[in-house]
């Protein structure tokens, strides 16, 4: 395991030498160091992406070239499959299954930024008509500069590719700093872009803490984006440092995300997206379907099936065979989810399973799958993000009330009906407001299809083209192409 920062293609020591520790969830044991890395040694990245950027000619190179680079750090990736997904169980605490699948869509995300890098060459100058034919204008599309990603500790490697892979393929340059809770993957990521050949100054990762790294980067005046996946407060906080310096920014936040069951669903099928959209990765899932309603007349049957199948789920270590629950990441989120578990009881919210430590695992950050009934509707267990394996249940009558339910929130980030009623599902999935809607399941992600939410769930767009444009200026080139003198002033 790696422990020191990778600036300007080197790995260096931080300038004063401080360090953190690594806890494995599952254990609450201490297994690395990493170094934690302050203002000073941000400042030594941002150089180097700046020289990387301004002097060194990575946006000037081909898209052809930087896709090369991308699919070389996409078998990188490949190559160490199964250590990596290790890396991330340790760190994270999530089952192996999931961490090997998200080291996959992290190699797929590279390649799928690649064929878009290569796709830029070949992209026509867009002429664009004007109302005076002396002139022509055209629109081109250009690298925005030195972007600050600054991502969680739900997905390591993955959110890192989410923000790198767009950004090298726009041929913008990065410093990307790691959660301080899962660092390891991202350094595992430097040292394959370094085997790649990637041109020092073009990634830096600074592993540290939000209040001393992270912060360090959002002030930075010589960066020109802001890319941040995390809470709201935290976008907050950034979208306000932005203002100071109108940065670009791109935030990816939080949600408290509904899924409407009708009671025309086939249950097996309910209950298994039910509990795909919050008991995955622990429910440290932004785009979790936290909020479930029931309509009525299954509302019961749903209910029985649900808490059955919640109790089988097979806790523990993530390195375990037939592990489908790990532990949460840290004894911080731990912490959180039974805070907030206590608080819905004491709103009146009643527990139909779960609520605690579950028997034999005195140690690590486990918790039962909950569930949750009759939770007031002004609650903080109804209306705020928990990121844990807590779901709130409720039935409804009709479908106008399952959408102002739905939508009755400050976030909206996603959001998943079912029904075998096409129209209604359609109906319904129009009148979400959200950014990601799911029909009859719940948060399957594709590279290829944008994700971002609405309201305080953030601002732009992640993934397929989208997130590329993320990290492109539009520049219009207008020519005065008439053979006549302009003679305003001079006749």
């Amino acid at each position: 395991m790696r422990s020191k920062l990778y600036i300007d293609g080197q790995w260096i020591r931080p300038v004063h030498g401080k360090t953190f520790s690594v806890i494995n969830p599952a254990t609450e044991e201490t297994i690395h160091a990493i170094a934690a890395a302050t203002a000073e040694d941000v400042e030594l990245a941002v150089a180097a992406a700046r020289r990387a950027f301004d002097k060194d000619g990575w946006p000037r190179i081909d898209g052809q070239s930087r896709g090369c680079y991308l699919r070389a750090i996409a078998a990188g990736i490949r190559a160490r499959h199964d250590e990596l997904a290790r890396l991330e169980v340790i760190d994270n605490g999530k089952p192996l299954p999931e961490a090997l699948g998200d080291i996959e869509d992290s190699a797929g995300c590279f390649e799928y930024y690649a064929d878009l890098a290569e796709k830029l060459d070949n992209n026509p100058v867009e002429e664009i008509a004007v109302s005076d034919n002396r002139f022509t204008s055209k629109v081109v599309r250009e690298p925005v500069g030195v972007a600050g990603a600054i991502i969680p500790w739900n997905y390591p490697l993955l959110m890192a590719s989410w923000k790198v892979a767009p950004a090298l393929a726009a041929g913008c340059t990065v410093v990307l700093k790691p959660s301080e809770l899962t660092s390891l993957t991202a350094l595992e990521l430097a040292a394959i872009a370094m085997e790649a050949g990637l041109p020092a100054g073009v990634l830096n990762i600074v592993t540290g803490t939000g209040a001393e790294a992270g912060q360090a980067i959002i002030d930075h005046p010589l960066i020109d984006k802001l890319a941040f996946t995390g809470s709201v407060p935290t976008g907050s906080k950034i979208m306000s440092a932005a203002a100071r310096d109108i940065k670009r920014i791109s935030l990816e936040l939080g949600g408290k995300s509904p899924f409407v069951i009708f009671s025309d669903a086939d249950i097996e099928q309910a209950v298994e997206w039910i509990m795909f959209g919050i008991f995955w990765n622990q429910g440290q899932v932004c785009s979790a379907t936290s909020r479930v309603l029931i309509e009525a007349p299954i509302y019961d049957r749903v209910m029985a099936r649900l808490c059955q199948a919640a109790k089988e789920i097979r806790i523990g270590n993530g390195l375990d065979d037939g592990v489908l629950l790990g532990p949460l990441v840290s004894r911080g989120q731990y912490d959180k989810v039974v805070a907030a578990i206590e608080a819905a009881v004491k709103a009146g919210a009643r527990i139909a399973i779960g609520g605690k430590r579950p028997e034999g695992l005195d140690k690590g950050y486990y918790l039962e799958p909950t569930i949750l009934t009759e939770v007031p509707l002004d609650s903080a267990a109804w209306r705020e993000e928990i990121f844990g394996p807590v779901l709130c249940v409720r039935p409804f009558e009709t479908e106008a009330e399952a959408i102002e339910l739905a939508n009755d929130s400050r976030f909206g980030l996603a959001a998943a009906v079912m029904s075998q009623d096409e129209a209604r599902a359609e109906r319904v999935a129009a009148a979400f407001r959200a950014g990601i809607v799911w029909i009859n399941c719940s948060q399957p992600t594709f590279t290829e299809a944008p994700w971002g939410g609405y309201k305080t769930s953030g601002i732009g767009r992640e993934l397929g083209r989208w997130g590329l444009e993320n990290y492109l200026e539009v520049k219009q080139i207008t020519r005065y192409a008439s053979k006549k003198r302009w003679g305003w002033y001079l006749k």
